[in-house]
């Protein structure tokens, strides 16, 4: 389906979850695959909200191979509440989210390679929210928005596209029941689901899109959900609706 031999790729956050997906998926299609992410991985460990450490691993990259065709932040900003968050914990999670994602486009805007993209992994939450997620859902809220804003300056150098998931499950496990139920698609999001959308924004078939937000979140942002109708009660004392 996809061909990116010769390509060179950096996944932001690609040792676990979505984003290692991401890189496994890229590397299968014959890419080069640099990853940065505070884990340990094969190419580069470093925190991205701190800048130092993002303009060592671009001259790594650049010092490596010369150019980038595809970058693809996905790094996931931490979840602090306005209840409990600290100033550093809000502040931190905008780093990691906003700021990385703008600085590492920045730093590699002069080397990009002709038809090159870069895909920017929002969330569901940029959109709809539960208690006490304000930095994460700030941090993805911006990131959507610095999309648009990244396609339109960047026109004629690079599309821009954001993905923004739902309820991926990160550790393969087995969601049954209402868990499953209550998604219109009937399950829960796998990170192959992201990972091919994301192959498919940097392909010549989406050569015409950009500055856009593309949500797979299996339907839920788009159901209308009502206390007594289509089987959906709301328990007043957890404070939940159930299916």
């Amino acid at each position: 389906m996809f061909d990116f031999n010769n390509k060179i790729v950096v996944v932001t956050g690609g040792a676990r979850g979505i984003g290692a997906c991401i890189a496994q998926q890229f590397s299968a299609f014959g890419a080069t695959v640099c990853v940065i992410d505070v884990l340990q991985n094969d190419y580069f460990v470093g925190d991205i909200a701190d800048k130092a450490t993002l303009e060592r691993f671009s001259k790594k990259v650049i010092d490596d191979y010369g150019h980038v065709d595809y970058l693809i932040n996905n790094a996931a900003p931490i979840s602090c509440g306005i209840t409990s968050g600290s100033y550093e914990d809000f502040e931190y999670a905008q780093r990691v989210g906003v700021i990385a994602p703008f600085y590492l486009s920045k730093l590699f805007a002069p080397y990009l390679a002709p038809g090159a993209s870069i895909v920017n992994i929002s969330s569901s939450r940029d959109r709809m929210s539960q208690p006490q997620t304000e930095g994460y859902t700030a941090a993805k809220g911006g990131i959507a928005a610095l999309t648009h804003a990244m396609a339109v300056s960047l026109s004629g150098r690079a599309r821009v596209n954001s993905v923004s998931p739902g309820w991926i499950d990160n550790y393969n496990s087995d969601y049954a029941g209402a868990d499953a139920i209550q998604q219109p698609v009937g399950r829960v999001g796998e990170p192959l689901d992201i990972a091919n959308m994301v192959l498919y924004l940097c392909s010549d078939m989406a050569g015409f899109i950009t500055g856009e937000n593309i949500c797979i979140d299996g339907g839920m942002t788009r159901q209308m959900i009502y206390h007594g109708e289509n089987g959906w009660t709301l328990d007043k004392k957890a404070d939940i609706c159930e299916k």
